[in-house]
């Protein structure tokens, strides 16, 4: 199973105010396992950065006067994520502007039944508690400490580590505890691992000569021990 953990920086919170991404960044998990593969990309977002955004990200003007338009890199962009289910933490936002950047660039968007949203899995995991991704960096003792500045890359690299504990650890499908089992089902389409049975029973490794030494030790103990008694029984 190919998934896409993704996070994205924007100039602010709305793309229907003119709000625009600035970064994006993604990498691929096959099986829950990460493949090595990644983008990233830091985009012109064509107008002013806030101070608000450039406290939170700091991408600043002279930063991102040189980089390309959302337009040019869409097909790229596209082209990478593939048809995969998208992980995203609170993903209603970043979907909202990749498909506010898709639709100014000309292109379909990205339906929003293939993201999956790692936020609203912390939520129904831990009702009540904060599920931020530093929170749950904190929870599941995953380091974040190079996370001085939010980048889009960086996080979905932490992101990905949240989101396997969050769906039961790195082994998900072994399901240790009910909580990691019901961890596993919240996330659509999972396909829980259960061992099969051995094709051939395991040798021996009992020498002859400790069998001999069993068996002398039984006989030992005479026709009152219990042991004796059973086999005599079943005999």
């Amino acid at each position: 199973m190919r998934e896409i953990v993704l996070d994205t920086e924007t100039t602010g919170l709305d793309p229907d105010t003119g709000d625009r991404i600035v970064e994006i960044g993604a990498l691929e998990l096959h099986n829950h396992l990460p493949t090595g593969r990644t983008y990233h990309q830091y985009i012109n977002p064509c107008r002013p950065m806030p101070r608000e955004a450039f406290d939170v990200h700091g991408l600043g003007d002279d930063f991102l006067k040189d980089k390309p338009v959302f337009e040019t890199i869409a097909d790229e962009f596209l082209a990478f994520i593939g048809s995969s289910r998208l992980v995203i933490h609170n993903a209603g936002f970043d979907m909202k502007f990749l498909n506010a950047e898709l639709r100014w660039a000309g292109r379909p968007p990205i339906a929003m039944e293939r993201a999956l949203d790692t936020l609203t899995i912390a939520r129904k995991k831990f009702p009540g508690s904060p599920a931020s991704l530093d929170a749950l960096c904190r929870r599941f003792g995953i380091d974040n400490s190079a996370r001085t500045l939010h980048g889009a890359l960086l996080d979905s690299e932490i992101l990905a580590e949240v989101y396997l504990e969050l769906i039961g650890g790195r082994q998900p499908g072994f399901g240790l505890t009910g909580s990691s089992t019901d961890a596993s089902r919240l996330a659509e389409d999972e396909t829980e691992w259960h061992p099969g049975a051995r094709p051939a029973p395991l040798a021996p490794r009992i020498s002859e000569k400790e069998i001999a030494a069993h068996e002398a030790f039984v006989k030992a103990m005479g026709d009152g021990a219990l042991w004796n008694r059973l086999l005599r029984d079943r005999g």
